[in-house]
């Protein structure tokens, strides 16, 4: 049986590919005819050219496959075009999960963001169940991951199976781009990154987010969401980690929130308006800082098996990959 992924070019989806392809699956991934296919170097998987705005291009991507997973998305905090990340992030979720519909896919796991989980006032870890007002959210990124997973919730049903996982913030190999997540590990490694904010992110292993969709796939529960994460940790203790393992200095300076916030205003103007390149920190992600990200994911480790390999190895992975590809 051939499975679809979307995504397959970026972080999560090309490491989903190589377990899928682990695990003794045929492959075949949608990708954008001018997308950038490194992450897919030496995969043997069928590929559809095609685009998340192209029912027909979905629609034949999609026959003959029984299992799809969508976990294609427009993952840009710069420039900050709304109107295509709703297009492809929310349109295009929709006119997928109405293409699998239509050419009889059995089930569907759709990647959406630890960021549609809500966090408690009391600083305690977020779950499934917490939570969140769309209000709330930044225009962008976020709130399109929030509306599209509207949508996945919408479309299961009727025949169509759809589990939603939510991951937190993968590392290891194969972050080509790289995310922004990716950019702390070459920051610190470059020895660029002069000081920390004062945030937390909970840390996982590319690899157990990729397990956790498969997982998700054979035993998540249609219409249900799935945290996909393991250890909740500080910038400063991520960072601190990266550098010893790496074998070079940590940041050492905490940077108040609000000169941070003005640096990423003028990184903006001077990086992104008028040297046209994109900033090395931007205001939505400076903002999103001002909350520690945590979340607790038992969940998915009890009802998936989702694995959690320690962040240490994720961090290890991606110093090696990245060193092995030039990015530091």
């Amino acid at each position: 049986m051939t499975v679809l992924v979307t995504g397959a070019t970026g972080f999560i989806g090309s490491n989903l590919v190589r377990e899928l392809l682990a695990d003794g699956e045929t492959v075949r991934v949608l990708a954008r005819p001018a997308s950038d296919r490194t992450a897919l170097s030496g995969l043997h998987v069928e590929l559809a050219e095609g685009d998340l705005r192209d029912a027909a291009s979905l629609r034949e991507a999609l026959q003959g496959c029984r299992e799809a997973y969508h976990a294609g998305a427009h993952y840009v905090f710069w420039p900050p075009d709304h109107r295509l990340t709703h297009q492809v992030n929310v349109l295009g979720t929709r006119a997928f999960l109405t293409a699998a519909r239509e050419t009889g896919v059995r089930r569907v796991v759709y990647t959406s963001s630890s960021g549609t989980i809500g966090l408690p006032k009391d600083g305690t870890p977020g779950n499934e169940s917490t939570p969140v007002r769309v209000r709330d959210m930044q225009a962008g990124y976020k709130r399109s991951k929030y509306l599209a997973e509207q949508e996945a919730l919408r479309a299961n049903g009727n025949g169509l199976e759809v589990v939603i996982v939510n991951p937190t913030t993968p590392m290891g190999p194969w972050d080509v781009k790289p995310t922004p997540t990716g950019r702390i590990v070459v920051e610190v490694l470059r020895g660029r990154m002069s000081g920390y904010v004062d945030t937390g992110l909970n840390i996982v292993h590319v690899r157990d987010v990729a397990r956790g969709h498969i997982q998700a796939m054979r035993r998540g529960k249609p219409g249900e969401r799935y945290l996909l994460g393991n250890r909740n940790m500080s910038l400063l203790e991520i960072c601190q980690s990266i550098a010893r393992i790496a074998g070079c200095q940590p940041p050492r300076r905490r940077i108040p929130y609000l000169a941070a916030l003005l640096y990423a205003c003028a990184e903006e103007t001077v990086t992104g308006r008028l040297l046209r390149r994109t900033p090395r920190v931007t205001v939505a992600e400076v903002k999103l800082s001002r909350k520690h990200m945590y979340f607790d994911s038992s969940r998915a480790v009890q009802e998936l098996g989702l694995p959690q390999t320690p962040p240490e190895q994720a961090f290890a992975d991606a110093i090696t990959w990245c060193r092995a590809h030039g990015y530091a």
